[in-house]
């Protein structure tokens, strides 16, 4: 993690109870692509059964500083789109475009290459909002990014699963 927090105290909240999930019926093909809906895409990123993607500054998932929630999230599957919009913990957040990046990763290494993916800051909640989502959203800035091996390394980290 990080030192020098920017947020030294961040507010932890309880996480959401899960819905359960209904197994979609694709019939009999098992090459037919799968509907993906708002409850997966949600639950790629907050795995159940670990705190999935964490903050690089704290010991806390995205899910428990509320960066992120189930209503964050869009899902247009007949268009192959997902929009996720994040909510920093303070408007002037370092680490937003890392966050942005750890939820773009996780979901280009999760869903069909066939999903356009779009990440943004929430209207409002970070000073540098406009530049953020250009960053997050030009394929060779993230490119560039990833090949940074301390950038990289950063993300893994977030990434990581802590069975906790």
């Amino acid at each position: 993690m990080v030192s020098g927090l920017i947020n030294a105290n961040p507010v932890i909240y309880e996480k959401k109870e899960r819905r359960v999930r209904s197994s979609p019926t694709v019939g009999d093909d098992e090459y037919a692509a799968e509907p993906i809906d708002q409850l997966e895409v949600f639950d790629i990123l907050f795995n159940f059964f670990f705190k999935d993607i964490k903050d690089p500054e704290h010991p806390y998932s995205l899910e428990e500083l509320k960066v992120i929630t189930e209503d964050a999230i869009e899902v247009d599957d007949k268009h192959s789109y997902v929009r996720v919009t994040f909510t920093p913990t303070v408007e002037h957040c370092s680490m937003a475009t890392v966050i942005g990046l750890c939820l773009r990763v996780k979901l280009m290494r999760s869903l069909p290459q066939r999903y356009k993916v779009d990440i943004k800051v929430a209207p409002g909640t970070h000073a540098t909002e406009a530049a953020v989502n250009k960053q997050l959203n030009d394929k060779e800035r993230v490119a560039a990014a990833l090949e940074n091996p301390n950038l990289v390394d950063m993300v893994d980290e977030c990434l990581a699963p802590s069975y906790a």
